[in-house]
């Protein structure tokens, strides 16, 4: 049985939950960095698209397709649904804002001043 333990701020103020979700962005961007996931993003931004219409964008073989839609799908970023053989992608509903709330400094209030100079 593992046990929950408190999780102290750290001197600078942050606790454990900031490196979660320092770690969780870390993830997206680097689900998105990648060029092949990048173009793939792109193209889904435009609409929904099964893998044959996706192929034709990236100049990738088809497993190592699969891989990066399966890479996207982890992060959260894409969506897929079975229609008969064939697989739909399409961007997650939350994926641009996933992506805007991973980039540094994004949600967090502005400091007033910093390094006690009352600036």
């Amino acid at each position: 049985m593992v046990e929950a333990t408190a999780v102290e701020p750290t001197q600078d103020g942050t606790a454990a939950g900031d490196a979660t979700r320092a770690a969780d962005a870390l993830a997206v961007l680097q689900a998105a960095a990648d060029p092949v996931r990048w173009t793939v993003l792109d193209r889904l931004a435009a609409g929904p698209a099964c893998v044959c219409h996706l192929q034709e964008h990236v100049t990738v073989a088809g497993n190592l397709l699969s891989y990066h839609l399966r890479v996207l799908r982890e992060a959260g970023l894409v969506t897929a649904s079975r229609r008969g053989r064939w697989v739909d992608y399409a961007l997650a509903e939350d994926a641009p804002a996933r992506l805007r709330a991973a980039l540094p400094g994004s949600g967090v209030a502005a400091s007033s001043g910093g390094c006690g100079t009352g600036r």
